[in-house]
Formats: C-alpha cells, structure tokens, sequence
C-alpha cells in the first residue's frame, strides 16, 4: 500500500506535466470536476477510482460551470510544427492544387503578385533570366483559352516558335493539332505552352538551370489558367514537373499526381515523327485522357 510522501510525489510529478501540456498546447478544456474536491480529504490508502467518485458526486451536485474555449476558433493553418517549422502549402491537402503549385514559386519573385497572363506575357519580354533569353528571338509564354480544363505542356520551343512567338507551330504542333482533334478537342479550346519560354541552341535539351529559372513561370500559369488536368508531351516535360529522372516507359500509360491534378505524360509529336511505331501507344494515352476529361467535367 502506497504512502503519503509517495503519493504526495505522483500527484506533483502529474501537475507539472499538466503545466508543460498548456504551455506548448495553450488553453485546454477540463472535462472532469473540480481537482481540488478530487483530492481533498483523498486517505493514502484509498484507490485511484474513490477520488472520481466522489467527484462524480460533486459535479452532480452543483451547477455546470462554463467549459474554458479557446479565444480563438478559427483553424490552425498558419501554426508552427511543434518543431518551430511553419506548414508547408505544397504538402497541405486541404489547399487548393492550384495554391499548393503556386505556392512553389519562389518567395521572392515578381510573379507571386502578378494576376494575369498578359502581365507576364509583358514581363518575360523584358526579363533575362538564363542566357538563352538573351539570344531568343521571341518569348513564348503559351496559347488557347485562359480558362481551358486542358493544358497541354511540352519542353521548349523551337526555331518556328522562336520565330513567331507561339508554341507548337511547325510540324510537331500541326501533329498535335491533329492528335487532339482525334479525341474531339479543337487546339484554341486548350491551353498550351513549354516548360521553357525561350528556345535552346539547336534545339538541344534544356538544361537543369534553364528548366529551375523558367518553371516558376509555368506554375504561375498553372494558377491562373487552373486547367482540371495536364498533358505533358515528351519525357522532358514529364520529369520537369514531377521532379523525376525517369524512362518516358514509366511515366506514360497512367495518370501522375502533380499536387492535386491528374497529369498525363505521352510522346512528343516531334519524337511521332521520327518514330511512327510510336503513334499506337500515344493514341492509347490520349484515348484514357480523353476519358478522365470527360469524367472530371461532368464532376463539375
């Protein structure tokens, strides 16, 4: 059988432990009576039950006192980890994809408190940010609807595009062009555009500078344009966005979480013509994409 001396310690082991719970948790509610009735008069021989009886008792008693609430009620969205770390908004599930992609661009750019596609068009004119932009003839930033359900994302532009200011004008976009209209949609109802807005020498592979100063770019337009789903066309575009070094074989023929949004990666139309045996496959891409389309509008 416990002692006093001993019993004395557990109950001040428990109210220290108390004191540190509100100073990390802040107010908390006490759903049980009033502790002082629990241990007044508590024998040491007495069982841990008796205290809560007689507290039972006493509650019963007297009237309800009003339960201790927080000040304030509203979510903790903005409250540090218990490691002092702010939450994270690319990882938070209860955002929206479109504020948890956004939330990528880098704190200190321009283009967090810019509101439309047209400001941007105006700034990638006069912004130098990786040598290619210095050489380019034209940016491009993308073309279609502003509000399209669809976006469509390739790597970077080449010489046609350099040249007029718009993705996907030569060969490999009339392909495109006719890839869509295959699965019933028209190229002005999409939204389309590259990771890079300038255009690499020779038409070479981006680089992993390029791809890290212009992306920021293409998740803004992201947030603005707020499409239901992505197409990403060629291996380069796929791993751009999701951050991978992966095969074109293991990115395609399914559907890719990107913060929220299905994106599907397929061939490049430009790979569909130096490869022909690659259109069957694409088409089987672009057959299951118009199916989670047609899903997804009609979820609303």
């Amino acid at each position: 059988m416990a002692d006093a001396p001993a019993l004395a310690d557990v109950l001040a082991e428990a109210r220290a432990l108390l004191a540190l719970q509100r100073q990390i948790a802040g107010p908390v509610r006490y759903l049980g009576g009033d502790p002082a009735v629990e241990t007044r008069d508590a024998e040491p021989s007495a069982s841990l039950a008796a205290p809560v009886v007689r507290a039972a008792a006493v509650s019963a008693a007297e009237p309800d006192a009003p339960e201790t609430v927080d000040a304030d009620d509203s979510p903790d969205t903005d409250v540090p980890d218990l490691f002092g770390a702010p939450p994270d908004p690319r990882q938070d599930a209860t955002l929206s994809p479109y504020d948890r992609i956004e939330a990528l661009i880098p704190e200190d750019s321009p283009l967090r408190d810019m509101t439309s596609l047209d400001e941007i068009r105006q700034w990638l004119a006069q912004t130098e940010l990786v040598p290619i932009d210095r050489d380019r003839i034209s940016p491009v930033l993308g073309t279609g609807d502003p509000h399209a359900d669809l976006m469509i994302v390739g790597e970077a532009p080449g010489a046609d595009e350099d040249r007029t200011g718009e993705p996907f004008v030569g060969r490999a976009g009339q392909l495109l062009n006719k890839i869509l209209e295959a699965v019933l949609f028209k190229r002005e109802d999409v939204y389309i555009t590259n990771i890079l807005k300038s255009r690499p020498p020779n038409n070479r592979d981006p680089l992993p500078e390029e791809v890290e100063a212009h992306i920021p770019i293409l998740y803004k337009q992201i947030a603005l344009v707020r499409p239901k789903m992505i197409l990403a066309v060629g291996k380069s575009a796929g791993n751009g966005l999701l951050g991978r070094t992966s095969s074109l074989a293991s990115l395609r023929g399914k559907f890719n979480d990107f913060y929220g949004l299905p994106l599907m990666v397929t061939y490049h139309p430009a790979a569909l013509l130096r490869n022909p045996q690659w259109k069957r496959p694409t088409w089987e891409d672009v057959k299951l994409l118009r199916t989670r389309y047609d899903q997804l509008v009609s979820e609303g």
